[in-house]
């Protein structure tokens, strides 16, 4: 991109925006903090404080129906979809209270610190396991191979999906997200509906069959509280969303943060280090570029008017970016003493229920590789690149020798 400043260059689908957006973005927390970005519909907060304020906000910036972006569906893709194209419709991160408190209330049963602290072993015996095959070989595709096997596994044992089911499921996953959160071409739509309407269907039946057999996962734990405390499609949104985040999120941000680790020339992590550069990297490359909301009233700030109804971005990545709370925030500062207040788990009533499960698997995969792995490195003459997404920032191959 150039050096002439337009707001109308926030092109969330271009490439530069999601690799390294971060010139662009300081000139519109300076001269535009608050805009209308016309390729998504939507005004967008860039400032710190602005987005912090937001998530603190639930009557003003509403979260009900924040997650379903499905504004690029055709209308045959909707026809295809049917009921289920307001898919996330009930989801606890896209409900206003008091939906909100009773759906987080009940999710947060299932992620106690006990149950979180018992999955850091299975975590890092599965990342273990995992090195025993690949080590010996000497180079691999960090995403592909190493990055998301061992989250997808604990995810899978968490929510009770088979071991003969989890490439199914990662797949399954992976259409659902390109259909709902990242522009598809209309004939693409429709294979990726049908591949959705699939997975949908191996939910409900995973949903049905231990409410008939109940197991100790969290499916069985959620299916229990239909009819007291959940309805059967909020348990199986739940389910669906709990799986991407593992399926997803959680890699892509261990995929960001080796790729930022090695090329800051701080591999291995030194152990005391380790949760405060962890937070750092989600700081400075983090997996989540922000959050959607609605104005349920017109809005004024920095003097602009955000209508009522009008969709708002709360850009987390501008935000972790923010000079005025993160001194030269473009470079990375393995100590930095305020790393943690990026904003990639959201605030408030909204931060994420499985912030601390993340955090504790990034600091454990870090660790694992870190010991096996001390002199794993870029394999040169690559290109690295990302994938296009509206919400999420993640790489599509990494390769790596040791």
């Amino acid at each position: 991109m150039t050096e002439d400043f337009d707001t109308e260059d926030f092109d969330v689908g271009a490439d530069w925006h999601v690799a390294a957006p971060y010139p662009f973005l300081a000139r519109l927390r300076a001269r535009a903090p608050v805009f209308r970005s016309e390729h998504l519909g939507a005004y967008v907060l860039t400032r710190h404080a602005d987005v912090r304020a937001a998530y603190g906000d639930p009557r003003g910036l509403s979260s009900r129906g924040s997650l379903t972006i499905s504004r690029s569906l055709t209308p045959e893709t909707r026809r295809r979809l049917g009921e289920h194209g307001s898919f996330l419709s009930s989801f606890v991160a896209n409900v206003d209270p008091p939906d909100h408190t009773r759906l987080r209330r009940s999710v947060s049963k299932a992620f106690t610190p006990r149950a979180v602290a018992a999955m850091e072993q299975e975590f890092r015996r599965l990342n273990e396991h995992l090195l025993d095959r690949l080590a010996p070989r000497g180079w691999a595709d960090f995403v592909s191979e190493i990055g998301h096997e061992p989250s997808v596994k604990l995810t899978a044992r968490f929510i009770g999906v088979p071991e003969t089911d989890e490439a199914f499921v990662r797949s399954h996953v992976k259409d659902w997200f390109q259909l709902f959160l990242s522009p598809q071409p209309p004939q693409r739509q429709l294979e990726l509906a049908d591949s959705f309407l699939t997975y949908l269907d191996y939910v409900d039946g995973l949903v049905a069959a231990r409410a008939k057999d109940p197991q100790g996962d969290f499916t069985s734990l959620m299916t229990s509280l239909i009819g007291d405390e959940l309805t059967h499609r909020e348990v199986v949104e739940l389910i669906s969303t709990i799986l991407l985040g593992g399926n997803d999120t959680v890699p892509n941000q261990l995929g960001n943060t080796v790729l930022r680790l090695l090329r800051e020339g701080v591999w291995p992590l030194p152990p005391a280090l380790a949760a405060n550069a962890s937070e750092e990297c989600m700081r400075i490359d983090g997996a989540s570029l922000g959050s959607f909301r609605y104005a349920t009233r017109d809005l004024r700030l920095h003097g602009v008017t955000i209508p009522e109804g009008d969709l708002v971005l709360l850009s987390t990545d501008s935000a972790g970016h923010d000079e005025t709370v993160f001194p030269d925030p473009d470079r990375f500062v393995i100590d930095r003493p305020n790393a943690a207040e990026h904003l990639v788990f959201g605030y408030g009533i909204h931060f994420c229920v499985g912030a601390a499960l993340g955090r504790l698997q990034l600091r454990t995969a870090l660790d694992v590789l870190g010991r096996r792995l001390p002199r794993l490195r870029l394999a040169p003459g690559q290109n690295v690149a990302y994938r296009s997404s509206i919400v999420g920032r993640g790489l599509t191959s990494l390769l790596v020798e040791w």
